[in-house]
């Protein structure tokens, strides 16, 4: 598994190769820099005599300037290049996985929950980006800086180098026990705050019913739970670092003394130079920081693995909903006949069918109701239509083309499905109903909002159709949400329109009118699924679903002569509106 991590690093540096090695190779520069200083300083040092020139000392305190300013410099731009490709990782990264998402068929997200999907696409792939940023970085720079200063240590003094970096290890040991804790201490805080935010975000959304419940105590009780919880984790993350670093801090102090203490004592045996003693001081302070680092550097290596795997196994997930590797071309205008042969569709995880051997026609042109009681598969039908669920192929039609034929965009374009719950951007009114069609022009927004009969109500918002709706219409009431939707499929002129009971929200006089409207548009094809059965009175056609099967079709006035689903139902919402009109 280990190798398999590596590989998958190496792929995502593969496109950033030119950048990396570049980086790279500027961190080379800056180790040979950080080693040539310390040397310098040696020999400016050992070279002091009594009668030295201040002129010579300046120049050669200028030339050791250079050399800081140079590694500086150079040091700056390999953070930049490396960084860099951290940064371009994560956004060509967030981008591929945004792409990924919108070609999935519309149930995954209930499949993987949209909490997991949001914490991959955000805080796993912020891990990534530290992987192959800093970590990346950081792993190098302390191999190179081990790998430049060591021997330069040891070839002024063996036995001093080892005794000067022989608490290291307790200062790695130390960084390990306090860094893992730290990350969860971390990642608690960060759940907190995620909590938080959900919180906020949730209750703003409904605040109606906190307000119209008074539940507003109950809410503030909750939020000052959460806001202590995220306060107690941050305090913990802060006590925890301000116990790492002064250890850190003093374990590097005590490296230093012992340095001094057992130079000291080489300089009067005559085998030290005061400059070599200098230099080793300064190598020594130079391996802290990276010392000190590594610890959290291979945390943060372990945990951008697991996202990498994490946002690997999101980015494996094929689509179960796919264009047609041959698609069939549409040469001719759709003319809105729909069929069904025998169709049948059960979801994965179910056990019964949703649909079992549906079969009927619906001619171009022609208002067709589907009704049955709740869970009969009228909305399975009504996905079905426009491949939201995957269905078997040559048992549904589109003017005698199987839909499973047709390219996505294709059959999509030509259906217009309007659930009951039309989903609304916050934007603009203007810019929702344009949503499926970005380049109508005003006359055709206008025009479809007249359709939906919505037209009188924009008349009365204070800024007309660049009223900013709010997130998901919560300034709009249920019917003008529900006519939005309408307004925003009829504006794509698609020659079948299926409403998954897209007019709950309306009362019945302002169906009939907006029912009226489509059809007089001409060869428009209209597929209405409701629980309204006085709507469904007056279209061509009625179809009974019951338990996924097609149990009667006729008119209006022949069904309820008959005994069966239709009449039971009809007689029941007769007898709910009797029984409210009383009341």
């Amino acid at each position: 598994m280990a190798a398999f991590r590596l590989d998958l690093i190496a792929r995502y540096l593969k496109p950033h190769r030119r950048t990396v090695l570049m980086g790279a190779l500027a961190l080379i520069v800056v180790n040979i820099l950080s080693v040539t200083i310390p040397m310098e300083v040696r020999r400016v040092v050992d070279d002091l005599k009594a009668d030295f020139a201040i002129r010579d000392v300046l120049n050669q305190a200028g030339w050791i300037v250079v050399l800081a300013s140079t590694m500086g410099i150079v040091r700056l731009i390999s953070r930049q290049l490396v960084f860099g490709v951290g940064r371009q990782v994560e956004v060509n990264l967030r981008q591929k996985l945004f792409d990924h998402m919108l070609c999935q068929e519309p149930g995954w997200v209930q499949e993987i929950g949209s909490g997991e999907v949001i914490s991959r696409a955000t805080s796993d792939v912020e891990n990534i980006r530290r992987l192959l940023g800093f970590t990346i970085l950081s792993l190098t720079n302390t191999l190179l800086a081990y790998c430049f200063t060591l021997p330069a240590m040891l070839a002024i003094d063996p036995w001093l180098t080892i005794a000067a970096i022989a608490l290291y290890p307790v200062m790695l040991g130390t960084v390990g026990l306090f860094g893992g804790r730290m990350v969860r201490q971390r990642k608690r805080q960060q759940e907190a705050l995620a909590s938080l935010s959900e919180l906020i975000q949730e209750d703003l959304s409904g605040i109606s019913a906190i307000k119209i419940y008074g539940q507003e105590g109950s809410e503030q009780k909750a939020f000052s739970q959460l806001n202590n919880n995220y306060r107690n984790s941050a305090i913990n993350l802060a006590r925890t670092a301000s116990t790492l670093f002064p250890l850190l801090q003093g374990i590097s102090s005590i490296s230093l003394l012992l340095l001094i203490a057992l130079g000291s004592l080489q300089l009067e045996k005559g085998v030290l130079t005061i400059g070599g003693l200098i230099a080793l001081i300064l190598y020594v302070e130079r391996l802290v920081f990276p010392t000190a680092l590594l610890g959290f550097t291979l945390n943060t290596f372990q945990v951008g693995q697991v996202s990498l795997e994490r946002v690997e196994d999101l980015l494996r997930r094929q689509p179960k909903i796919l264009d047609p590797v041959s698609p069939l071309k549409l040469d001719n205008p759709i003319s809105g006949r729909i069929e069904a042969r025998d169709l049948t569709v059960r979801y994965e995880k179910s056990n019964i069918n949703s649909l079992e051997k549906l079969s009927f026609v619906i001619e171009p042109g022609e208002l067709v109701a589907v009704v049955g009681p709740i869970g009969c598969g009228k909305t399975t039908l009504a996905r079905a239509l426009g491949r939201m669920i995957e269905v078997p192929k040559g048992h549904l039609f589109l003017d005698n083309h199987d839909v499973t034929d047709l390219r996505l965009t294709d059959l999509r374009k030509n259906i217009a499905l309007v659930p009951q719950e039309g989903y609304l951007f916050t934007n603009s009114l203007a810019e929702n109903l344009r949503y499926g069609d970005p380049l109508a022009s005003k006359e055709k927004v206008e025009a479809s909002a007249t359709q939906a009969r919505l037209i009188e109500d924009v008349r009365g918002f204070p800024d007309g159709f660049e009223t900013l709706v709010g997130e998901r219409g919560i300034t709009l009431s249920g019917g003008q949400r529900q006519r939005a939707s309408l307004a925003r499929a009829l504006l794509m002129s698609s020659p079948v329109i299926v409403l998954d009971d897209a007019l709950a929200s309306v009362d019945n006089k302002t169906a009939a009118a907006i029912l009226a409207s489509i059809r007089a548009q001409e060869n428009r094809t209209i597929m209405m699924i409701s629980h309204q059965l006085s709507a469904a009175a007056a279209c061509d056609r009625i179809l009974v679903i019951e338990e996924g099967k097609l149990v009667q079709q006729g008119h209006h006035f022949e069904l309820i002569r008959k005994e069966g689903t239709y009449k039971r139902l009809w007689e029941r919402e007769q007898a709910a509106e009797r029984l409210e009109a009383v009341n």
